[in-house]
Parts: structure tokens; C-alpha cells; sequence
């Protein structure tokens, strides 16, 4: 269902943004704004990079085969971090550059009226594409705090898609007040400056999109809160006497990969064979039967301690469903 809502979100993020694009770029031939072309350029690194989210929403969808054991859920991230280099390298420089070179070469501009009406136009449109990715996020983070969620548990294409088209409504907001300013004053360097700042706009929305991915793809522990449930449920079982080691990883949204050592206390394992002890007691009459006694208690104990993982196991997943690989060792 998550996979569902972030794809869906990422579509009408590229419809919207499409009809953005292609309504910027007419204006922006329409009046030679370079607030308005750098919008333009905005718009398009933005199609073009959720369409690379799109693609990795879909790859990452494939399930394990001989070659990838643990599936290719972390694809989508590989192309979430080609997105952000794009949205750095297409949408930064470029617009950077042209306004540089506006500011250097600044030219007359025209149809004022055509830049604040489609401006105003992808405002609206942008904003409700936002929304939906928004609602998407929401709706994934089931009641936790919206904001952390999203910093660290939320579908890195959702957050790209929130991330773009906020920096779009403000790249928008940026960019009228760079043509009213022009219109006011007539001095055409404030259209420059307005290109500039949505250049380094969009450079802040790459970099956090580029350290969020390459987090999680050198393999980022899952989020305190989550460890601190993980220990609680390990430490409450009475055969566990110590967690030794625990170590976790994000392989995606909804999957966790749990290593533990654990030390079981061995008398509590025990106890719970102690009431066919003394009838084993009585039976042994010779040393054979104490060998035999013995092969078969310590058979015994190693299948009520592999029965004892499994029950941890389910005890996690019932509290932690992404815990879907798990690992846990008695540390001897």
C-alpha cells in the first residue's frame, strides 16, 4: 500500500508539473523573464526527476531472485539519489547560470501581465500536487509526529515530491516578486536576482534529497524509537539475559534487517524441563542410561532454544511488522 500511495503521488506530480513546464516556458518566450526561464527550468528538472522516481518506485517493486537474496527494495533509492544529482546539476547550475548571465547582460522584458497570470496559475496547480503528496505522507506515517517522520522513516520519493513542489510554490512566490519588483522600478537586475535565489533554492532542496539517500544506501540503523522497542521486547523475555549486539538496517520504507546477539540464561531454559527431570532420574540405573539421558536433554535444549528465537521473532513482528529479515544469535 505504501509503494501505491508514493506512486501515486509521484503521478500527479509529473502530470501537474508537465502542464507547469510547457505553460513557463511559453511564458517565458513570451516576455525574455529569466525569473521566469529559471521556473521554466525548474519545472522541467522537476518532471524529469520524478519520472526517475517513478522508474525506481517500479524496479524496486521486483522480489529476491539467485542474485539479489534480500530483493531490490533499495533500488528506489539508487534512483532517488540520481534524481537529487539532477535536480543539484540541471536545476541549480543551469538556473544559476542563466542568472548570472542575466544579471552580467540584463535584456528588456515584455507581456508582465502573461508572466504574473501563468505564475499564478502554477501556483495553484503546484500547491494541490503538494497536497496530495502530503496527504500520501500523512496517511504513511500512521499518527507519528509528521515531521520527523519524514525526516527519517518516510518514503524518499514522497519527500522528494513534497520537497520539489515546495520549493516550487516558493520558487512561484520568488519569481512574481522578481517581476513586480522589475515593474516598479524598472531596474531589470531584481528579475536576475529573483533566477539567482531560486537556483540556490533548489540547491538546498538537492542536498538534503543527496544526504538522505546516500544515507539509507550505506545502510542507516532504523530510527531510535524503534531500536528502544526492539531492546524492550528482547529484554522482556525471561530466557534472554543479555542483548550483546544489536544492529539494525533500513533495506526500505517497510523492511528492517534485525541482527542480535543475544545471551540466553540458561537455567531459564531449564526450568522449563524441570519437572521431567526427576522421572529421567529415576529411569537412570546405569552409566549408558546417563549418556543416552544426556544426548538426548542437551538435543532438547537446543531445540527449546531455537524455539525460544522463534518466539522472539514473532513477538517482533507482531510490534514491528518491517522486521521481515531477521537474525538472531545465542552469543556463547
Amino acid at each position: 500500500m505504501a509503494t501505491e500511495s508514493s506512486k501515486g503521488a509521484v503521478i500527479a506530480a509529473i502530470i501537474g508539473n508537465t502542464f507547469v513546464m510547457i505553460a513557463k516556458f511559453v511564458a517565458w518566450l513570451s516576455t525574455g523573464s529569466g525569473a521566469m526561464f529559471s521556473e521554466g527550468v525548474h519545472t522541467f528538472a522537476d518532471v524529469l526527476n520524478q519520472i526517475l522516481l517513478l522508474v525506481g518506485i517500479k524496479r524496486s517493486a521486483h522480489g529476491a531472485d539467485a542474485t539479489f537474496a534480500y530483493g531490490y527494495s533499495a533500488e528506489r533509492y539508487v534512483w532517488a539519489l540520481i534524481s537529487a544529482v539532477g535536480i543539484f546539476f540541471l536545476g541549480c547550475g543551469v538556473t544559476i547560470y542563466h542568472g548570472v548571465h542575466s544579471l552580467m547582460h540584463p535584456e528588456e522584458m515584455k507581456n508582465y501581465g502573461w508572466a504574473i497570470g501563468v505564475l499564478t496559475v502554477s501556483f495553484f496547480v503546484e500547491f494541490y500536487v503538494l497536497m496530495v503528496a502530503v496527504r500520501s505522507a500523512r496517511k504513511a506515517s500512521e499518527g507519528k509526529p509528521f515531521i520527523p517522520f519524514l525526516r527519517k522513516e518516510a518514503d524518499p520519493a514522497v519527500v522528494a515530491v513534497i520537497l520539489e513542489d515546495s520549493a516550487a510554490c516558493l520558487g512561484v512566490l520568488i519569481a512574481l516578486a522578481a517581476i513586480g519588483l522589475t515593474l516598479l522600478t524598472g531596474k531589470l537586475w531584481w528579475d536576475a536576482v529573483g533566477s539567482i535565489a531560486i537556483g540556490l533554492l533548489l540547491g538546498l532542496v538537492a542536498f538534503w534529497l543527496i544526504h538522505r539517500n546516500r544515507s539509507i544506501l550505506i545502510g542507516e540503523s532504523v530510527p531510535p524509537h524503534i531500536r528502544t522497542q526492539l531492546l524492550r521486547i528482547l529484554n522482556e523475555n525471561p530466557a534472554v539475559e543479555e542483548v550483546v549486539d544489536l544492529r539494525t538496517r533500513i533495506m526500505d520504507t517497510s523492511t528492517y534487517r534485525i541482527k542480535a546477539d543475544i545471551h540466553f540464561d540458561g537455567s531459564a531454559l531449564a526450568e522449563q524441563k524441570r519437572h521431567e527431570l526427576r522421572d529421567e532420574y529415576e529411569r537412570i540405573k546405569s552409566y549408558d542410561d546417563f549418556e543416552a539421558f544426556a544426548i538426548q536433554y542437551a538435543d532438547e535444549i537446543v531445540d527449546l532454544l531455537a524455539t525460544e528465537i522463534d518466539n522472539i521473532e514473532r513477538s517482533i513482528r507482531e510490534e514491528i511488522p518491517q522486521a521481515e529479515h531477521m537474525d538472531l544469535e545465542a552469543d556463547l
